[in-house]
């Protein structure tokens, strides 16, 4: 075996230890990030129950799949098209997609900067394919000049420790940490202009963070991790927003 093909041989081999490794692997959204043990091998997120799934942008932004469009179209919102900003003291109508109403830390972070009407980001049953011009309404009516969506998910992966083995006494056992969990935090922002209907969107860098837990401390170790994240999160897009998107 030449030198290339022992490399490629190790390097295949470390990857697939790696995965070997990873347990638990889940997905869940941050309007319901509760904490559910893991079941058969599988992460499963708690049921909220005012959880009844997500928007979509092309409910919030008004695109609909039919839509016709012509070139003529195109070319006057590309000529109309203006600059979109969020100057500091400006009132924002706050959208979290999937829930009554927006994380507290997020309401926090923008409030420094903005005058923040929270709404609700529940989906309607059965969806109408169509909320911007109601959004744009209640946004008017409520003296907002811009709307803020955003969407948020959480993605995990479980790792064991070497103390994994260890197990003297149960309570002790169950004491020890024995487990480690990276968690990353993943934004997506829609701003909308309440009077043209323009928007644009912001993607922030994902955000992550590594914390070891023992079996009686998973639950509240899981959720310090996800309350930390959207702190760190939701602070990091308000200074962004206030540093590169006011002028």
């Amino acid at each position: 075996m030449n030198k290339i093909s022992a490399l490629r041989r190790s390097v295949a081999i470390s990857i697939f230890l790696t995965v070997l490794a990873l347990q638990g692997c889940g997905v869940r959204s941050i309007s319901d990030s509760g904490y559910q043990a893991e079941s058969q091998g599988r992460f499963r997120p708690a049921s909220n129950s005012l959880y009844k799934g997500e928007l979509t942008e092309f409910e919030v932004l008004g695109i609909a799949s039919q839509t016709l469009a012509t070139q003529e179209e195109i070319n006057h919102s590309l000529e109309e098209r203006q600059k979109l900003t969020l100057p500091k003291g400006s009132s924002i109508m706050l959208v979290q997609s999937g829930a009554i109403m927006p994380d507290d830390q997020m309401v926090r972070a923008l409030e420094s900067h903005h005058r923040i009407v929270a709404f609700s980001g529940i989906p309607t049953e059965p969806s109408n394919g169509n909320i911007a011009p109601a959004l744009r309404l209640a946004a008017a009516r409520g003296g907002c000049e811009k709307i803020m969506v955003y969407w948020g998910i959480l993605e995990t992966a479980q790792k064991d420790m070497s103390t994994k083995t260890v197990s003297w006494v149960p309570i002790i056992g169950g004491m020890i940490p024995d487990e480690s969990q990276e968690m990353r935090i993943r934004l997506k922002v829609a701003i909308i202009d309440v009077k043209s209907g323009q928007w644009k969107t912001i993607s922030p860098k994902p955000i992550q963070d590594t914390s070891a837990s023992a079996r009686y401390t998973r639950a509240s170790s899981d959720q310090r991790q996800v309350e930390t994240l959207k702190s760190q999160a939701y602070a990091e897009l308000a200074n962004d927003i206030a540093n590169n998107h006011a002028e």
